[in-house]
């Protein structure tokens, strides 16, 4: 029997998908691959695989995860199998230095970054910036690593520090402070290649950005003026040139759902910082909006399983 094939190492961000499945009578099975064996003499069965691996894996004591189903999606690809956000995906997902490279290709502009291994590579590449800058783990989610420094002597001061948290493959970024006079930014999300909503988060509090509920630390509204305003908003009717350039991106790189993310400095220019394949979505943003991405990805699913476009 055909069916859907959900890989992943989270089961909470993969609930509300199953739960859409299950409303529409698709089969499905769970591929938790967290850890586990596959026979590469033996061929896999037979269905469409949905790839929801995450770069922040480690963090929930799956540090090997993205590495088998590096496995795992090489050894569907070598026998044909239909495979949304396939392994080239997965390259992307677990390096920004991956993602900025590709989105550069498709002449989306990305934040001045530099990429160090080693605390002291980490001070010297901080003196290539004049003005404020932060620093973030190359395989990150989350926020992982992401601090603002004003200058040198105050990464010296981390860097050296009982705080200081080394990205799990041993790469932090240095990337300019963008500044966003309405500090916020926005989310562009993508199913089946296409733009399907854009979300505006209010990054006032934290880089803690994350949209699943699981992620949201403390209350979920911010006081701005005199009325509270959801952290999470979707935009009505949201359009920008950009999203073309996201939808090539999206299609040189294999990868077919996913969440691009940009910041708007006080120039109205943009720049894009990350790509997100492994998306989540935000429960009271989208009741306030009356979408359902999670319902949209259990259709396309679904429609892909029944040979349906």
């Amino acid at each position: 029997m055909r069916k859907i094939y959900i890989i992943h190492e989270n089961d909470t961000w993969t609930e509300p998908l199953r739960r859409q499945l299950r409303e529409r009578g698709l089969p499905f099975e769970d591929w938790h691959t967290d850890e586990g064996y596959i026979d590469l003499t033996q061929a896999p069965p037979e269905g469409v695989f949905y790839n929801r691996m995450s770069a922040s894996s480690h963090t929930r004591d799956h540090r090997y995860a993205p590495e088998y189903t590096s496995c795992v999606l090489l050894w569907l690809e070598a026998h044909g199998r239909t495979v949304f956000n396939a392994s080239r995906a997965l390259r992307l997902e677990v390096s920004k230095v991956a993602q900025y490279a590709e989105l550069g290709k498709c002449g989306i502009v990305t934040p001045r970054t530099l990429a160090a291994t080693g605390k002291n590579n980490m001070l010297e590449a901080a003196k290539a910036f004049d003005k404020p800058f932060i620093t973030k783990h190359n395989r990150a989610g989350k926020g992982l690593g992401v601090y603002k420094f004003d200058d040198v002597s105050a990464l010296e001061a981390y860097v050296c520090g009982e705080l200081f948290e080394p990205s799990v493959d041993g790469v932090t970024l240095l990337q300019d402070y963008i500044h966003s006079p309405t500090q916020s930014i926005t989310r562009c999300e993508f199913i089946g290649g296409k733009f399907f909503y854009a979300v505006r988060v209010d990054a006032s509090q934290s880089f803690q950005l994350c949209p699943a509920d699981s992620c949201q630390i403390g209350d979920a509204f911010c006081p701005v003026g005199e009325q509270p305003q959801a952290r999470f908003q979707i935009i009505d009717g949201f359009s920008h040139p950009i999203i073309e350039k996201y939808e090539a991106f999206l299609r040189q790189n294999d990868i077919h759902i996913a969440g691009i993310e940009f910041i708007e400095n006080e120039k109205g220019e943009i720049f894009t910082y990350d790509v997100n394949t492994n998306t989540n979505y935000n429960p009271s943003a989208e009741q306030a909006a009356g979408v359902s991405a999670m319902g949209a990805i259990a259709e396309f699913l679904g429609n892909r399983l029944h040979g349906r476009r």
